[in-house]
């Protein structure tokens, strides 16, 4: 398949994704709102001539953070632009930036689509975080003469297996791409194998290693547990998590009490869509209350929903311990170097392979717990409330991972500034 049949099939697919949002739209309003964007319609306020970002979804964007901070700092007369495909994604954005960025949804891979945002833009230069990648908006981007970076570049052998399957759309695509910043040399050598030019990559790590935490949030987590009359309560956090998990999060809660008479659960489902199902099904077993009611936790209450957008790290900063969804489902993992930042010791299930790299040197180091099924969450849990040492040990290794794998942000930065200068 070529980059021509791809592009028909991509036409003929568009009225399905239509539906398909519509689809979603009935748990989630928020993907039946401004579907112009998705065909680069109605952009008429973007400014163009700056820097186009593209973030996926929410982890991206909070990935893409520091950068972007950076960028505006920098670069204060260009216009920045961040697209991203998904509603939180677009909720986290406004949150991060406000209106120091221009933002819109990614428009759909067609030729004519790509052509009429590409055309509306006129970027400087196109980042695209990690592997976000499609072939008719880079394949534009070339015929322009705009730079393409792949920053924070990730490539699971999953995912290269998958792009290796078309390699007559995904070699032209490869190395259309002006920079690819990896964050490792497994990585580096996958592109390589899919036709990237080795010249154009770069081994930086991972900018998600340049967690700047700020103070001030960890003042406020531990006044509201003050407030919750909490500070010395057993609280874990169970975050990201996906259909499949919650239950049995839930059921080690319940085991955990046994124990722990008065611990506590901060429950934060991935998708907003959930929120309701998953109070719902907390609040069936437990005394449960939700973030967005403002309500005080109380000595009564054993679990509390985190139904707000953009509190995750707040929410961390609120727990002891905290495990990362998305690993006991195969959903490949989710970021577990926030709760790592915040000096929380984090457990996962095996499903890791979108961190991979991470999550081996953090193991190496025996800052994170694998688990593989509810009993030994239960366990893992259990040894970390009872031994503070073991919990300091999680913690210093931790740190140093983050210590070592720090500067990736600066590198990045400077091939950013140095692909601008050439323009």
């Amino acid at each position: 398949m070529n980059r021509f049949i791809y592009s028909v099939l991509f036409y003929i697919a568009l009225p399905l994704i239509v539906s398909r949002l519509l689809w979603r739209s009935r748990k989630a309003p928020a993907y039946k709102q401004r579907i112009k964007e998705r065909f680069a319609l109605g952009l008429s306020n973007i400014k163009p001539n700056g820097i186009w970002i593209h973030a996926v979804s929410v982890g991206e964007s909070i990935a893409a953070a520091p950068m972007i901070n950076e960028l505006l700092k920098r670069h204060a007369h260009l216009p920045i632009t961040i697209t991203c495909m998904t509603p939180t994604g677009s909720e986290r954005i406004k949150s991060l930036f406000g209106e120091r960025v221009q933002h819109c949804y990614m428009p759909y891979d067609t030729p004519t689509i790509a052509k009429r945002f590409l055309r509306k833009l006129q970027p400087q230069l196109a980042i695209i975080m990690e592997t976000e990648l499609w072939p008719n908006h880079i394949y534009y981007c070339q015929k322009l003469g705009i730079p393409v970076v792949l920053a924070n570049a990730r490539l699971s052998e999953r995912s290269a297996k998958g792009y290796a399957k078309f390699p007559k759309v995904t070699r032209p695509m490869f190395q259309a791409i002006s920079w690819i910043a990896v964050q490792s040399k497994a990585e580096a050598d996958r592109f390589v194998a899919l036709g990237a030019n080795p010249e154009n990559i770069s081994v930086i790590g991972s900018i998600k290693f340049d967690i700047n935490i700020d103070s001030d949030l960890i003042r406020k987590a531990m006044e509201l547990r003050k407030k919750w009359q909490s500070d010395k309560r057993p609280t874990w956090i169970a975050a990201s998590t996906h259909a499949g998990e919650d239950e049995i999060v839930l059921e080690v809660h319940r085991q955990l009490l046994a124990q722990y008479p008065d611990a506590l659960l901060i429950l934060v489902p991935r998708h907003p869509e959930r929120f309701d199902e998953v109070s719902g099904l907390a609040s069936k077993y437990f005394p449960t209350i939700t973030r967005s009611s403002h309500e005080l936790v109380n000595h009564h209450t054993q679990v509390l929903v985190g139904d707000t957008m953009g509190e995750l790290l707040f929410l961390y900063a609120l727990a002891d311990i905290a495990f990362v969804g998305g690993s006991l489902v195969d959903k490949g993992g989710h970021n577990v170097l926030e709760p790592v930042a915040l000096n929380k010791p984090v457990i996962c299930g095996p499903s890791l392979y979108n961190f991979q790299e991470i999550t081996d040197q953090l193991q190496d180091k025996q800052a994170i717990a694998i688990i593989h099924n509810s009993q030994e969450l239960f366990l893992q849990l259990n040894r970390l409330f009872d031994n503070p040492n073991l919990v300091e040990k999680m913690i210093q290794g931790g740190h140093q991972i983050m210590q070592h794998n720090q500067g990736a942000l600066d590198r990045l930065l400077q091939g950013a500034d140095n692909l601008l200068n050439e323009e």
